[in-house]
């Protein structure tokens, strides 16, 4: 008999922690601070807690975090950022909204991540800034891109909008560059039940550029310092995340201990994710590389198990992109594990056995491809 077996389970994780969230909730209602609540200092205090970092600020999502992120640090049209063709599109049409050119470096066949020793080439008299993205829970490795951007004189944003709570060698994901960028999207290990995102540094400076910002460019009421924008979280989703963020370390090490179920069960032969030496993977995906994606896929479905492709067309693919008219380098590797890559379910709830009937149903088919 088959089961249903989802991607991940925000039905069960709220009634897990509908005792805390209503009370949470009902003081913002009752209140009717629904903007710039007190909700929001207390979640940078948080924030800033977990992650170490002197700054964190709160915006309305994390693609708007990027586009701060390019603001405040002077990103302008004519100009180019280095970046991976393998992730969402925010992190390009950040770039292309303002103005700036996204160039794009090939990726690593066996962690997904941005192949750092190809950055250099890419760079231009025109090159401002490197955003390397900490895919699928966990870090790009971040000293060859610091040495790069020390160099040239590069600004570095870290897209950590997969990847809050993971670290590489100590340092938390998007403490490392000049500035991480932050989503707080309902799928995410920490996610809101709505569009949410934030921005960490510890610059001073940057820190209230980002703040002014994202908030119309107001430092006081009516009187704006600067062009900016509305991207304001709302205090009904501070208040969510100061309730889940307390649960945050725990959960990332129940998804931890899944990965090592996944791998104790599936098959050898099964290419599954490799974890960079030195990084703390969160996995906030689970995603297996097979020649046989599409057909797994449905055959999963069948099974009631469910599957997500994260990402089917590299950015450099994308119509949007490639209207752009760019002069681009290849990237192979990108565009062969696009075709390749399969996220399994992958969160806290999931038992042992649930993984183990996953594993089981990825062996018995992909035994009849050999």
């Amino acid at each position: 008999m088959s089961r249903n077996i989802p991607l991940l389970d925000l039905q069960k994780e709220f009634k897990t922690l509908k005792p805390e969230l209503m009370p949470a909730l009902e003081e913002v209602l009752t209140s009717a601070r629904f903007i710039m609540g007190p909700q929001l200092d207390e979640l940078s205090g948080h924030i800033q807690s977990l992650l170490g970092v002197k700054h964190h600020i709160t915006c309305a999502n994390g693609t708007d975090s990027l586009l701060i992120a390019l603001k405040a640090l002077g990103i302008k049209a004519g100009d180019e950022v280095i970046t991976t063709p393998f992730t969402f599109v925010a992190t390009a049409e950040t770039i292309a909204f303002t103005g700036a050119v996204p160039v794009f470096t090939d990726i690593r066949s066996d962690t997904c991540l941005m192949d750092t020793d190809l950055i250099e080439e890419r760079i231009t008299e025109k090159t401002k800034a490197i955003i390397p993205v900490h895919l699928f829970g966990q870090m790009v490795p971040m000293e060859p891109v610091m040495k790069i951007a020390e160099k040239y004189g590069l600004k570095v944003i870290e897209d950590t909008a997969q990847a809050i709570g993971a670290a590489q060698n100590g340092h938390f994901a998007g403490t490392v560059g000049d500035i991480g960028t932050i989503s707080y999207f309902p799928s995410k290990n920490l996610g809101a039940y709505g569009d949410a995102g934030g921005l960490i540094t510890h610059d001073d400076s940057l820190a209230e550029t980002c703040a002014l910002i994202a908030n119309h460019g107001q430092a006081h009421k009516y009187e704006h310092h600067l062009i900016g924008l509305n991207s304001r979280m709302d205090s009904l989703q501070a208040a969510i995340l100061n309730v889940k963020i307390k649960y945050l370390k725990g959960w990332n090490k129940l998804r931890a201990e899944r990965a090592m179920w996944y791998k104790k069960y599936l098959d050898p032969s099964v290419e599954t994710p490799v974890t960079v030496p030195g990084n703390t993977h969160i996995y906030h995906q689970y995603t297996i590389k097979t020649d046989h994606r599409n057909a797994l896929k449905d055959y999963l479905a069948e099974q009631g198990i469910a599957t997500a492709v994260h990402y089917p067309i590299p950015l450099n693919k994308q119509p949007a992109i490639v209207a752009l008219k760019l002069h681009g380098f290849p990237t192979p590797v990108a565009a062969e594990t696009a075709q390749r890559v399969l996220s399994l379910p992958m969160n806290q709830y999931l038992s042992e056995d649930d993984i183990r009937y996953v594993a089981d149903k990825v062996n018995t088919f992909l035994k009849t491809k050999r």
